[in-house]
């Protein structure tokens, strides 16, 4: 076939569909260097004309391809190839082909984003325009005394917003000298683990819960303690019956990472007392809180605490771009000067002009409204996503959990499925599908009815109903191939 610059058949009897052998090649062309970055693919009709398949048929493959990044609509300009470079790279040489792989960690985020990736936003819909304005206004006016080194602790003006953003939408009040800047969640951690841990330290950790905070806390030499969350969030009552004596608690109270559950008032309650009681720690990680589709926001568990017991961490990562590498924490009056000792051997990573525009971006209203317009954003597709699982899967093999806010979808398989081999597969063909298992703290049996079973799957780029479809389409298509269901997606 001439305008690929290579030829391929179709086989009818093959058991994958007309489509997927046409995006396998294509993509296989753009992945060996056959096609290369910003070369044009022949249109959809001039395609289906020469393979003799109907032109949907082209287009559900051109689809996918679109929805992965490999390739891009140009409008009357054509269909061009949009894959990095890194990826029109020459064929692997045998020796190369043979080398084995390094294991795929699922935690770690893809370099690009991918179907399905988790705490990614919709970055399609952020005002780059507004941002670009803002960030080139604080550069042209940079001050002598901006180039000096900046302050350990994030410089004070955001600071100063941030304290006015959380009196007014996460209801407590505090002083912006409680409140430190960070590079992201991680070294919030990093900043609370290094200030107040001590090695044996005992840790109740949601279980399934977040695998960053289980990794960091593991690495500081902390007793990690799984609690079971169950419909009113982290189980209390258990973690107090079976280990009273621990230094932290770890919750995502709001929307619980990863089931979605909010944990209810008595639960909220009983973990303040247990905290007070024992001069423990409770670190809230409140990091999509903002996007709730169903009424305002929850309260935060630090709004109820009158002992100063919570340590409030926050990020803007979600609600922003992951490029700031921004986040921050708010630590109780007593501990103030305590990490600010702390800060010089864990400096602040983002850079004092992003700081400033983020100061700038809330200051001037353009947080406020770009929240508004996500939760109901995210509502919409969120609604797409669902759409389109329960019609590619029967209930008796994949249910949607209903959740009331959040930036993932979490679906619960049935118990005879394996949710780990099916996100492994998923990885492997492009779908940044994780498993539910794969967040557990202690770790169970495939038989044992306590262990999670399920996969989580991010939707906020996910921008119409037929991209949806495509990759559902492509997600059952996956789990049929793999042999693990037969006959049971509809």
């Amino acid at each position: 076939m001439s305008r690929f610059g290579l030829v391929f058949s179709l086989d009818p009897q093959h058991k994958a569909p007309l489509y997927r052998q046409i995006y396998q090649r294509v993509k296989r062309a753009i992945m060996e260097g056959q096609l290369k970055r910003g070369s044009r693919v022949p249109s959809v009709r001039a395609l289906a004309s020469e393979l003799g398949v109907a032109r949907a048929t082209v287009e559900n493959a051109y689809g996918l391809l679109t929805a992965e990044g490999f390739l891009q609509s140009r409008g009357q300009a054509g269909t061009m190839v949009s894959a990095p470079e890194s990826l029109s790279a020459p064929a692997p040489s045998p020796a190369a082909k043979s080398a084995p792989r390094k294991p795929i960690n699922p935690m770690l985020p893809s370099v690009s984003s991918l179907p399905f990736q988790l705490g990614l936003p919709a970055l399609d819909a952020f005002p780059r325009a507004i941002w670009s304005r803002i960030v080139a206004r604080q550069s042209r006016h940079t001050a002598m005394n901006d180039l000096g080194h900046p302050p350990l602790t994030g410089i004070d003006a955001l600071r100063a917003s941030v304290a006015r953003y959380l009196q007014l939408s996460r209801g407590f009040t505090c002083r912006p000298e409680q409140i430190f800047i960070c590079g992201g969640y991680a070294p919030v951690l990093d900043l609370i683990i290094g200030s107040l841990l001590q090695p044996g330290d005992g840790v109740w950790l949601e279980d399934p819960g977040y695998p960053v905070t289980q990794a960091f806390f593991r690495a500081a030499g902390a007793t990690p303690l799984a609690v079971n969350v169950d419909e009113e969030g982290m189980n209390v009552p258990q973690a107090v019956a079976h280990h009273p004596h621990a230094r932290f608690a770890v919750v995502t109270p709001a929307h619980q990472s990863p089931l979605g559950v909010t944990m209810s008032l008595s639960r909220r309650m009983a973990l303040l007392d247990w905290a007070a009681k024992q001069q423990a720690w409770i670190i809230e990680d409140d990091y999509d809180s903002e996007f709730r589709y169903h009424g305002q926001p929850l309260p935060s568990l630090k709004s109820l605490d009158t002992q100063g017991r919570v340590i409030y961490a926050g990020t803007f990562s979600k609600v922003m771009f992951p490029a700031l590498r921004c986040g921050y924490v708010v630590v109780p009056e007593s501990l103030v000067e305590k990490i600010e000792a702390y800060c010089p051997l864990r400096i602040c990573g983002t850079p004092p002009l992003i700081q400033a525009g983020i100061t700038e971006f809330i200051d001037q209203g353009h947080f406020y409204r770009h929240l508004k317009r996500m939760r109901q954003l995210y509502a919409e597709r969120r609604g797409y996503l669902e759409q389109a699982l329960k019609a590619a899967f029967s209930p008796d093999v994949l249910q949607v959990n209903r959740q009331a806010g959040g930036i993932q979808l979490c679906t619960t398989l049935n118990s005879t499925l394996d949710d780990a081999l099916i996100a492994k597969n998923a990885r492997e063909q492009g779908l940044a599908v994780q498993a539910l298992s794969d967040w557990q703290v202690q770790r169970r049996d495939r038989h044992d009815r306590l262990r999670p079973n399920g996969l989580l799957m991010g939707f906020p780029n996910i921008s119409s109903q037929e991209m949806a479809n495509l990759l559902v389409a492509r997600l059952a298509q996956i789990v049929t191939d793999s042999g693990m269901i037969t006959g049971s997606t509809k």
